[in-house]
């Protein structure tokens, strides 16, 4: 099979080429330099030469504070983006995939999102850009994979565990907040899962994180820490009152994955064993 990847300087993207070679698909791996999904033309003359049989579209703006003060930007890579490579899917019959977010939902309550519940309220312009990328794929396509994800670390980029693991560098105490809660999607083993997905057409809509149970980014710092051994460092709960970000954060990232056992994917492991395996790929 041929596999377009796009955002491989990403931490998805690069996984996901990696995996795909693994399994000895045909990939190809293309970022801003080799492809700028806003511009149309570009999109077109590159993926036509390529006929991919399935894309894999990692490439996001993904910079959530960033968004605010771009909008415009944000919107063009996001959603606008998305559709340059959606209706070249159309065009060509290919499969796609494409990568997004519990931010799409307005975070409130405490029930697990569904997948397909309805979306109407999305916090930031990121959320909402996202969710606009999901409506532009829904419209051209019917042969795709939207697959909402949150909280995702890997070894290609920057994430929650190398921030907290750097700020250990020059500071012993840090706040981090309670009152948000998800669960961690470690990209190793979701670009295993996307590559399973693009061998079936069981097309739709799957929520992904990895299994272990809800928690908080407090808990999640404190298992960073646990599992890298580093004991000068104290962390303390705050709430989000007491944490000033320019984007507003949902409170609840709770994602019910049942829909992939029901459609035969298997589930990914524990988040504190992909953490683990995550920690000493970095030692």
């Amino acid at each position: 099979m041929r596999v377009l990847v796009t955002g491989i300087k990403g931490q998805l993207g690069y996984d996901v080429v990696n995996e795909l070679n693994k399994r000895k698909h045909t990939a190809i791996g293309v970022d801003i330099d080799e492809m700028d999904i806003t511009d149309s033309k570009s999109v077109e003359s590159l993926i036509t030469a390529l006929n991919p049989d399935a894309i894999i579209h990692c490439a996001a703006w993904t910079a959530v504070d960033a968004a605010e003060d771009n909008i415009d930007e944000c919107r063009l890579i996001n959603a606008y983006g998305t559709e340059n490579i959606a209706k070249l899917c159309k065009q060509l019959n290919c499969k796609m995939v494409y990568i997004s977010t519990d931010y799409v939902f307005d975070g409130q309550g405490i029930r697990p999102w569904e997948p397909d519940d309805p979306v109407e309220n999305p916090l930031n312009v990121y959320g909402q850009t996202k969710y606009e990328g999901e409506q532009f794929v829904q419209h051209y396509i019917d042969k795709y994979f939207i697959v909402r994800i949150a909280w995702a670390f890997g070894i290609n980029g920057k994430n929650f565990v190398n921030t907290m693991l750097n700020l250990t560098k020059t500071i012993k105490h840090i706040n981090v907040v309670n009152d948000q809660i998800g669960t961690p999607t470690y990209t190793y083993d979701l670009a295993r899962l996307l590559v399973d997905m693009i061998e079936t057409e069981k097309y739709g809509i799957y929520h992904v994180t990895n299994e272990g149970g809800y928690i908080s980014w407090y808990d999640f710092a404190v298992e960073i820490f646990k599992l890298s051994r580093i004991t000068d460092v104290t962390v303390t709960p705050v709430s989000s009152e007491n944490y000033t970000v320019k984007a507003k954060r949902p409170r609840n990232s709770r994602l019910c994955k049942d829909k992939l056992e029901q459609n035969g994917f298997k589930r990914l492991p524990v988040w504190q064993d992909a953490l683990q395996r995550f920690i000493r790929s970095l030692q």
